[in-house]
């Protein structure tokens, strides 16, 4: 889905789309395993999640949830 959309997604999109993963997953393991097949990394960081595209592992930024 937004593997293929412009260079920098809205980050109220991209939140949007991990929440509603995650809801759909019952670990953080299987979840982040999901989001990978998105071409995205995901990591917990303090606060929220530090979000990723794969493969340069460009860093779009860090979201609340």
């Amino acid at each position: 889905m937004f593997a293929e959309t412009t260079s920098r997604p809205d980050l109220g999109q991209l939140r949007h789309f991990l929440v509603s993963e995650r809801e759909k997953t019952v670990s953080d393991a299987e979840w982040k395993f999901r989001m990978r097949g998105y071409g995205y990394h995901v990591k917990r960081v303090k606060g929220g999640v530090m979000v990723a595209r794969i493969p340069k592992n460009e860093i779009l930024g860090c979201i609340k949830m």
